[in-house]
């Protein structure tokens, strides 16, 4: 298992359908890896340069080549990643504003 800081351009256009997808359960139910893109994607952060930021746990070679297929690259464009030891990416992001905060 391999964790990753991800780190993609959302389309703006398409987020509002993201967040409902994510609210309504379907993203989590994705197997194998739903639970981790929800709890990826529910914790997301913005980078100052409007580039969304999160940690994934992935499985894929090359990585999340599922999640891309099946939810992200219908909604972000610009992916990268960068591994990283568990939990680091999220103690590095912790303190930017996270993508769904309306404020």
């Amino acid at each position: 298992m391999a964790y990753y800081l991800v780190t993609a351009r959302p389309i703006a256009s398409k987020m509002n359908r993201l967040r409902e997808w994510l609210d309504s359960g379907e993203i989590r139910a994705m197997r194998p890896f739903g639970q981790a893109l929800q709890n990826g994607l529910d914790n997301a952060r913005w980078q100052s340069d409007g580039v969304a930021i999160w940690e994934e746990e992935d499985y894929c070679v090359p990585p999340l080549a599922q999640e891309r297929a099946a939810v992200l690259d219908a909604h972000f464009t610009d992916l990268q990643v960068q591994h990283v030891e568990k939990n680091k990416g999220w103690e590095q992001i912790d303190p930017l504003k996270k993508l769904w905060d309306t404020q």
